[in-house]
This record gives C-alpha cells, structure tokens and sequence, in this order.
C-alpha cells in the first residue's frame, strides 16, 4: 500500500501504541499530494511517535502525525477533545525541529470540546484518589472533559475561544465545580479564569476555526487520512471495563463523519507482531520475561499511565477487536523487525478460561455491565500458545484479514506496501 488515493481510516485493533503514527507518517509521505490528517477520536493523551529520515523524533498529540511531510494539514473534528494549552507546547516543539508551520496547517471545528487545566486537574485528583484501584490514566483530562460534556449543555467548545464572555463564564464554572470537589490540599493548583481565557484566545487567533462544511468539502474530494487514537480494545462501549477510555476508538466517528460528506474511506487495523498495554487491566497474553526484553524506547512507565507491558500476540483478542470495530478492509504490522529476531515468541489462538477453550470473545451492543463481567473472566483466563511461526502468515491466519503493509522499523522508509487496499466499505 503506497499513499492515500482516497480516504483511508488508521484504528489501532489493540491497546494503543501499535504503531498508527508511524503508518500514518508512511502513507502521508508516500502520497502523490499532501492529504489532510483527520483526528477524529481522543485528544492530548494520544501518544504518535514518529521518526523523521534525518533522525527527528516527535510525539504526535493533536497534530497529525503526518505534519512532517510539507503541506500535510491536520483538522481537528468535533469529536476531538481539544487541548489549546498542550496544542501551542507541541508546535513549540515541532518549531524547535524545523516545521515551523504547524499551526498555519491546522483547522479545528468549532463545536470541538476544550479540555482545560480544571479537567487536568481534576482527573489526576480523582485518579490519585483510587490509590491501588486505578483505572489507568494518562492525566491529561480527557475523560474529565468528555463526562462534564455528558452533564453540562456549557461545556466549552473551540468556538468559545472566539466569544471571550461567554468563554470566561465557562471556564468559572469549571473552576468552581473544581474547587467544590477539590479543596485546597487534595487537588492540584489551577490557573485564575483571566489567565486561561487569555491563552486561549491567543489560541483562537493562531488557528483557523471552521464549521463542518469545511471537512465534508474535504473528504468528497478524496485524500483524507484519518488517525485514530488509543486503541479497539481500550474503546468505552467494547473495551474491558473499567480499564478502558472515554473516547470511541473504533471506525465509529469516521464513519458518521464520512456518511455526512456521503464519502467513504477504506479501513485500515494496525497491528504490532507481538502485544503491548499501558497501565492496568487484564492482559493475558502478558510476559513479564518479555517487558525486560523488549524495551521501547518511546514508551515507558508513567506517573499516571503505570507500566509499559508486553506480552506475545494475541489472535483472541485481536477476533474480538475486529468483530466490534465491523472489520477492515486490510492490515497493516508492525514491529515486524523484532518479531523477526526473536523465535521465543508465540501467537495465542485461545484462551483456557471458564474451563474451556475459547477462541473468541462475546461481542455486543453498548453494555458496561456485560463488560465489566467479561473483564473478571479475563483475569483469570490463561493463553494457549502456539509458535509464532512467520508472522505475517500467522496473522493473516489468524485475523482473516490480508496484510497491505508491513513496518519493519520508526521511520517511512521502513515500510513495505504487500497488496493494494480492498475495496472501501
């Protein structure tokens, strides 16, 4: 698979940290003019690392991990959980390795939620509270603000930036919820309204605000990337309760965004050749042999996210990703440069769980209590292991799924396109 001849929709088909910047990075380069990167779920806590040929390394948040290739544009959808505060620190860094541009490149619809220095703090409160019971966290707000949306008709959106009353009405009222349920000495300090809403207006003015007339204009003309964050399995309908994110992770906010433009895009998972998580919840294909000998040089333990693990591939769960997530239209892997230099690895195709083999997970509609329930099953669940074999042919075994891209490295070069992308759904 070369460059975007039409739209293409990136989803990680694990826990996150597969490797969707990298690919996005790939297709942007390798596309005969510069496509437009949608962040279409997520917001700061997404964790994009990509490396330049010369050597540059940079983690993409809210940029599209494509900004490295010139005339690469982001949008920001509505569904994005915009961080203006985190947005200006990341273009500072791009700055400092030579893509001065970043923000002339970015459009951010209006109706885009503001996640704010009170939704920061409030979640690492609320987290730090949990003590040993952590859901995992990466402290960035982003759940906070997605959940004060759910009960709030004034949760601040990117539009406000340009109303500077009515943002500063919005923004005390999240500073009061916050010092109600957080008094001096069990939360962090938060900035005064006045400051907040004075650099966010600064954001206003640096980005171009548009309504959805300008994506859907963009995505009938073809040449949209759209970048997923985290991962299926981390999804906040199908995931495995309550480890998971508040953020749909799967197809779901491309699609409503694409049958708006009434376009359509092909899908496509990625995939590492073995398996990683962050932070708590089950993982049963976890090896701790692994996680001292496969350290990632971009991912590590965090203060709020907790431990970087791996473990061995894990086909059972990937079934279950691909049935909630609809399917894809192919896959792309990576990591396959390790998977390649370690024969101890192994794929598991079932699960000893319950007192039975089970190679596929209960898949159905919208319900935290199924999945909380499905989650203490998977704790105790123990793998089944075969070799791993080639893993290329193993995967494709597996998951039913043709691989159209194989990553055998961090930058674009290290990519191999395998088949042409099927037909879009």
């Amino acid at each position: 698979m070369g460059g975007v001849r039409g739209n293409v929709i990136v989803v990680d088909l694990g826990f996150g940290d597969a490797g969707k910047g990298t690919v996005v990075d790939h297709l942007c380069a390798a596309s005969p003019a510069p496509p437009t990167v949608v962040r279409f779920n997520g917001g700061a806590q997404a964790a994009h690392n990509v490396v330049a040929a010369d050597g540059r390394h940079h983690t993409f948040a809210q940029f599209g991990s494509g900004t490295f290739t010139p005339g690469v544009r982001t949008h920001l959808s509505r569904f994005m959980l915009v961080d203006p505060l985190a947005l200006a620190a990341e273009a500072d860094h791009l700055r400092s390795l030579g893509v001065g541009d970043a923000l002339a490149r970015l459009t951010v619809d209006r109706d885009a939620l503001l996640t704010t220095p009170y939704h920061r703090a409030a979640n690492r409160a609320r987290e730090a509270a949990r003590g040993a019971a952590r859901h995992g966290s990466c402290g960035m707000g982003v759940g906070e603000t997605a959940s004060y949306a759910l009960d709030h008709n004034d949760a601040p959106r990117a539009g406000d930036c340009l109303s500077p009353a009515r943002l500063r009405r919005r923004l005390a009222a999240l500073r009061d919820r916050y010092r109600d349920e957080f008094p001096p000495g069990s939360g962090e300090d938060v900035p005064d309204v006045e400051a907040c809403a004075d650099a966010f207006a600064a954001f206003a003015e640096r980005v171009r605000m548009v309504g959805g007339g300008h994506l859907r204009r963009v995505l009938r003309e073809g040449g949209a990337v759209f970048e997923g964050a985290q991962g299926v399995l981390l999804d906040e309908w199908h995931g495995f309760h309550p480890y998971t994110t508040w953020s749909t992770t799967t197809f779901a906010n491309a699609e409503a965004l694409l049958g708006e433009a009434e376009a359509s895009a092909a899908r496509l998972g990625v995939v590492r050749a073995y398996a990683t998580r962050h932070g708590p919840g089950p993982f049963v294909t976890e090896d701790a042999a692994l996680t001292g000998a496969l350290p990632d040089p971009h991912n590590g333990t965090g203060r709020w996210q907790g431990a970087f693990r791996v473990g061995h591939l894990d086909a059972v769960a990937l079934r279950y990703a691909l049935e909630v997530c609809g399917g894809v239209d192919g896959l792309a892997v990576t990591h396959l440069d390790v998977a390649g230099a370690r024969p101890d690895l192994r794929v598991c195709r079932a699960y000893a769980m319950d007192g039975e083999q089970v190679a596929r997970l209960p898949a159905g509609p919208a319900d935290l209590d199924r999945q909380a329930a499905l989650t203490r099953r998977l704790f105790a669940a123990r793998p089944v292991y075969e070799p791993l074999g080639r893993p290329e042919e193993t995967i494709e075994d597996a998951l039913g799924a043709p691989i159209v891209l194989r990553s055998y490295g961090p930058a674009a070069a290290d990519k191999r396109a395998a088949a042409p992308l099927g037909a879009a759904h």
